[in-house]
């Protein structure tokens, strides 16, 4: 594996666990259960694969890039709004933890296809 690709699942990991101690501050009021259930929500989004891998990667990469729950927390900040960012805690700690296990950006040539190398069965 290289180097940069680790360097990237160890980011994962720590993007993981600031995302969970956000959402921990948050006061979002949500029960653990719920936020478990939206904690996996975002892995729904490879169903847009049945578009086509051009369509999946695109909406799949837009929910699981960083920068989104980035901005919702940001959002939520300025609008007072605990829940916004409690939100956008729970999916920048998704991101963060499918980086961390090697599930990256996808391209648009096939699920499979990632920029943290090619996920699945090998050869």
């Amino acid at each position: 594996m290289p180097s940069t690709v680790v360097w990237q699942r160890v980011e994962g990991a720590l993007i993981f666990v600031a995302g969970l101690a956000l959402f921990g501050v948050s006061g979002s009021g949500l029960p653990w259960w719920a936020a478990l259930a939206l904690f996996f929500l975002p892995d729904l989004s490879f169903a847009a694969y049945f578009l086509g891998p051009k369509i999946g990667a695109r909406i799949y990469n837009f929910v699981h890039v960083y920068a989104l729950g980035a901005v919702l927390m940001a959002l939520g900040s300025l609008l007072d709004n605990s829940l916004l960012v409690g939100l956008g805690a729970l999916l920048l700690s998704h991101s963060g933890f499918d980086r961390m296990f090697g599930y990256g950006l996808k391209a648009e040539t096939s699920f499979e296809d990632t920029h943290l190398g090619r996920i699945g069965k090998r050869g």
